[in-house]
């Protein structure tokens, strides 16, 4: 996907050092402390097991300014393929120029290209910015299901692995 300013496309691994920055500041947008190579270990691992599929936002001059990642999973009670946009991350200085959109819509394409039946996501109930862009772009707000998460310990060294 193009407009005259950023180009879409899937990344493979040979884009991990554009992917790098964009990913450690997007965690710093979650408060989580700056670390380069712990986002490196984990985009590196992603790619190497086919574990996710990002997208990627290049300027004409190569430089990275977005990207999205998403995971494969599926939905039982739909009995078909979804996917899971865990993560859209736009530099600050190229929001609003339709960088999220193009994303978004790469996400979506990839989604109908592979006979997915949805993308869901989550988002933290301050972030509007985000809320205003999902919403404009035909994403619906879920109110029938509440969401739950356990924190899990990682097993002691003492403790045998399930």
């Amino acid at each position: 996907m193009l407009n005259q300013d950023v180009w879409v496309r899937q990344a493979t691994i040979s884009d991990l050092e554009l992917l790098v920055p964009l990913f450690d500041a997007y965690r710093r947008f979650y408060r989580k402390p700056s670390d380069l190579d712990l986002a490196r270990r984990f985009l590196l691992e992603r790619f190497q097991h086919n574990q996710s599929i990002i997208f990627l936002a290049v300027r004409p001059d190569g430089s990275a300014v977005g990207f999205t990642q998403l995971f494969p999973s599926f939905s039982s009670a739909s009995t078909a393929r979804i996917l899971i946009l865990n993560d859209l991350f736009v530099q600050p200085e190229a929001r609003r120029a339709r960088v999220g959109s193009l994303l978004l819509a790469a996400a979506a394409g990839f989604g109908r290209a592979i006979g997915a039946v949805r993308l869901t996501l989550s988002t933290e109930v301050t972030n509007e910015a985000a809320q205003a862009l999902y919403e404009t772009g035909g994403w619906a707000r879920q109110t029938d299901f509440y969401v739950y998460t356990l924190t899990l310990d990682p097993p002691s060294a003492s403790e045998p692995p399930a």
